[in-house]
């Protein structure tokens, strides 16, 4: 079996179990592909941690769950130094904390303050931890997949720009359709009847690093990169745009991040898709993913009740496409 097949074989198993969540199932693998970090908004109960949960299961990887709380510590998540004693040699060792794993669940991030939350901002970087001066890395595979729900505010923390930053792709959970939710229905009460399928061999974490070395040997043209860097002028100088409320609507634009999410994110695409060059719609797939949290839009957008993806329609509706 290729690699790509085994990557199709782990989407498969992923999609029998989360139903009618097929476009969030590619953008996690897409995140997986492209080494980067997913954020994953959505109403609770609409399988965000599900679909985490069902990756973990079927990929040889060590998991580890986060539950973000307004009394957790920055310890808590990184570990800490702890005094062995006089038995263990009177000596401080270092006890890793739940971020050294592969697949780490940061479920509803928003609900820890600043602090706690600034404790993941070196690892999702740097792939490291430094605690009391000393430096520890992190496995080659590391995935931060966090979550949060977008209309519960009280006691909640938003995160700062910064990091949002470091999120790779950011992506909205909605509902299934009404035939989704019959199969729903039937899955769960298959699982509560304890019927199930008998657990497949895991798909080994070596054909993720494989793939990621295909992913990044697709090739990007001349034209889709300039395609890529008009869509971020576009979010930076709205004001080109004379015919358009471009320029009513953005305050801030994209990052450099947001190009070179963009870039592998395509990329990422284009491999899944069996292809080994981008095209514009590899990168018409992962923009919104790619940017809705990369730009800040005006007051006067936010009171036109103007969302981030109806900007960022505007925005590949106005760049000519190569």
């Amino acid at each position: 079996m290729s690699t790509r097949d085994q990557i199709l074989e782990l989407k498969k198993r992923i999609g029998a179990s989360v139903i009618g969540q097929e476009e969030v199932i590619d953008q996690l693998l897409i995140a997986l592909l492209a080494n980067g970090h997913l954020l994953m908004e959505g109403l609770p109960g609409l399988a965000k941690t599900r679909t985490i949960k069902t990756l973990a299961k079927n990929l040889e990887s060590e998991f580890s769950r986060i539950q973000f709380t307004p009394d957790l510590l920055p310890s808590d998540i990184t570990g800490t130094e702890i005094y062995t004693g006089e038995a263990g040699g009177g000596k401080f060792v270092f006890q890793n904390g739940p971020i050294f794993g592969n697949l780490i669940l940061a479920d509803e991030i928003n609900r820890a303050p600043a602090k706690a939350q600034a404790a993941l901002l070196e690892a999702m970087e740097e792939r490291q931890v430094t605690v009391a001066g000393t430096t520890h890395k992190l496995p080659d595979l590391f995935l931060v997949l966090a979550t949060q729900n977008p209309i519960e505010q009280e006691g909640t923390y938003p995160l700062p720009e910064a990091q949002m930053d470091r999120f790779l792709l950011h992506v909205f959970v909605g509902y299934s359709n009404d035939e989704d939710e019959r199969k729903i229905l039937r899955l769960v009460r298959g699982e509560d009847a304890g019927t199930k399928e008998a657990d497949a061999a895991k798909v080994a974490a070596q054909s993720v690093f494989d793939a990621r070395k295909e992913v990044l040997a697709v090739q990007v043209s001349d034209t889709v990169e300039k395609y890529m860097v008009a869509i971020i002028a576009a979010t930076r100088r709205p004001g080109d745009f004379k015919q358009s409320k471009l320029s009513s609507w953005i305050k801030v634009g994209a990052s450099p991040r947001g190009t070179l999410a963009l870039d592998r994110g395509a990329r990422a695409n284009a491999w899944l898709n069996g292809r080994d060059s981008t095209t514009p719609d590899d990168v018409k797939a992962v923009v919104h993913g790619c940017l809705r949290h990369r730009i800040i839009l005006s007051y006067e957008a936010e009171a036109e009740g103007i969302t981030k993806d109806a900007v960022l329609d505007e925005v590949i509706k106005q760049v000519a496409v190569p």
